[in-house]
């Protein structure tokens, strides 16, 4: 076959030619569709709230989806509406990811966990027409219905016979609402870039900003799952999110999982390790995902008890750094892969994945790897600019602000004009706010936050590199390092330790098994132990408000250590 191109002979310019292929919106109803027809016997398993456990199918699920959208229409729920979501990860959680985007209409998914306050906010910022909530959480938005005015109809996540008494006006039972109704439907078809899920995020400095996701970028990003979230003996049928569906759409793991016909394992509300762990061997479950403070419970919870994974052989970590320690004894002392990688609220949330390249595969390198934050996904692009804008090179050491731009990544914030201008550059990249370093080979590293960098006698250290060193010891269980005022230095760094259940350790201890494992001027210059650390609705350290707690705090009066 011959290829040519028409050529314009004024300008000598080549005309492209246009492909001859079809042009199929990306629909969140179609990856459903999908997993019904070609693995509708594959199972979809819920932990209830009273432990039990609920078993479907994705083919059942796609039933219950089309009558759930047939009465959300019902309820007068149009095409561009906000339906908000309170609730665990569930199959009927599940049904609600399909069946609002699948009818036009924008899923907004609220964490329980949020303050009172950032709730009332964000309900009406988003102006929700109805409100999905799971029974046991009922009582959050108690207090709160009447600052609604645009809430119409709350409906409770149960069967009529589990309704609880409730003060919530116009309160309906789940499956009371979608009974009767047409078990098919005829999904619409739209353009792609129609929002499809609204996710605020934690609002950790001012107001929740809100992140509107396309059709379009869901489904990219959830192919761009299905190729990159394998470990390397391909894990990937039975998948157990840990990471919650209220918040970044669980990593795009609803998505994922019925694109590849795997199997969907649902905690419910029960997230300690033996209830993890039952639902790991009971499922068959070989990858799960979630937050570093989740997989250091397990570990603790699986060297007590001298237990062993069967079918686990893969996990994700991400919303903060994992420990080095972490990583080595899940892969070393119980064959699990760990798989870090890095995203954010505005980003869908996956742009990083730790599966390293053959290369760096090797005992020597593997977990200098494995221990950052992954490499750079396809379909998105990261670039690292010094404080005057200027790219910096992808050599691996020089460290600026993180930008990224791509196919998943928000180009502004729902109804927030002045934190979009904030957020965007003028050529449409999106400032993270991190501090990181790449690589030739595209492997990211995360530095530290902007706002959480210590920064001493002209030079950076890494809060979450220090974190990471501390939390090493088999005493730490938690650490959390931050910069306090010093008269010579700017700041520096003190490490505030939560003890390991048992241990016995003061501050010398600290700071002896600090010594040699980092630079001599990272040092701490005071170790403060606590009863528990402050952290945000998504489960991360909050600096912030720990900076406050110890805004009275003085350093011992002592020189700070020479740089080495």
């Amino acid at each position: 076959m011959e290829f040519t191109s028409e050529v314009d002979e004024t300008t000598e310019t080549v005309s492209p030619v246009a492909g001859l292929m079809m042009e199929i919106p990306l629909m969140i109803s179609s990856i459903l569709e999908h997993a019904a027809r070609w693995h509708g016997d594959v199972e979809v398993v819920s932990r209830r709230t009273d432990g039990g456990i609920d078993r479907s199918t994705y083919a059942e699920v796609a039933v219950r989806t089309a009558q759930l959208a047939h009465a959300l229409r019902r309820l007068g729920i149009r095409p561009g509406d906000r339906v908000a979501t309170v609730a665990w990860n569930s199959q009927r959680h599940l049904e609600l990811y399909y069946a609002i985007s699948g009818i036009g209409a924008i899923v907004h998914t609220i964490n329980p966990r949020l303050f009172a306050d950032q709730i009332d906010y964000i309900v009406n910022h988003a102006g929700d027409r109805a409100i999905f909530i799971d029974a046991d959480l009922v009582k959050i938005l108690e207090p709160l219905a009447a600052k609604f005015p645009s809430v119409e109809n709350y409906v409770v996540l149960c069967a009529p016979a589990d309704m609880p008494a409730t003060s919530l006006p116009n309160a309906l039972s789940y499956e009371a609402l979608i009974a009767g109704e047409p078990g098919s439907i005829e999904w619409p078809v739209f353009d792609e870039r129609t929002a499809a899920g609204l996710c605020y995020t934690s609002g950790t400095t001012g107001n929740p900003k809100g992140a509107l996701y396309s059709h379009r970028s869901t489904v990219l990003h959830a192919m761009s799952g299905a190729a990159s979230h394998r470990s390397r003996d391909g894990a990937l049928r039975s998948i157990l999110p840990v990471v919650p569906m209220f918040h970044v759409n669980a990593w795009g793991l609803p998505y994922v999982a019925p694109m590849v016909g795997a199997k969907l394992v649902f905690p419910g509300a029960k997230l300690d390790p033996a209830s993890l762990y039952e639902l790991f061997e009971a499922e068959g479950v070989d990858f799960t995902a979630g937050v570093p403070t989740v997989w250091l419970w397990l570990l603790a919870y699986m060297k007590t008890n001298n237990l062993k994974f069967t079918t686990l052989r893969a996990l994700g970590v991400g919303g903060s750094a994992a420990p080095r320690s972490l990583i080595e004894s899940f892969e070393n002392d119980f064959g699990v892969e760990v798989l870090q990688g890095w995203g954010m609220t505005e980003t869908s949330p996956v742009c990083t994945t730790g599966a390293i390249k053959p290369k760096h595969d090797t005992p020597e390198l593997r977990f200098d790897y494995k221990s950052i934050a992954g490499r750079v996904n396809y379909g998105v692009e990261l670039r690292i600019i010094d404080e005057n804008g200027a790219v910096l090179p992808d050599d691996g050491t020089s460290q600026g602000e993180l930008l990224v731009r791509g196919h998943w990544v928000a180009s502004g914030y729902y109804g927030d004009e002045a934190a979009t201008r904030r957020a965007i550059t003028e050529d449409g990249w999106f400032h993270t706010g991190d501090i990181a370093s790449l690589d030739s080979d595209g492997y990211l590293t995360i530095r530290d936050r902007v706002k959480d960098v210590i920064k001493s006698g002209g030079e950076w250290i890494s809060s979450i590199d220090l974190e990471n060193v501390a939390v090493g010891h088999p005493g730490i269980a938690e650490a959390a390092a931050v910069g306090v005022p010093h008269p010579v230095w700017s700041e520096r760094p003190i490490l505030v330790v939560i003890r390991a259940p048992g241990a016995q350790l003061d501050r010398d201890d600290v700071l002896a098994y600090l010594d040699g494992k980092i630079v001599k001027w990272w040092m701490p210059d005071d170790v403060i132990f606590a009863d528990e650390l402050p952290h945000t609705a998504t489960g991360k350290v909050s600096k912030r408000h720990l900076r406050e707690r110890l805004k009275d705090y003085r350093l011992p009066e002592k020189p700070a250590p020479a740089k080495a």
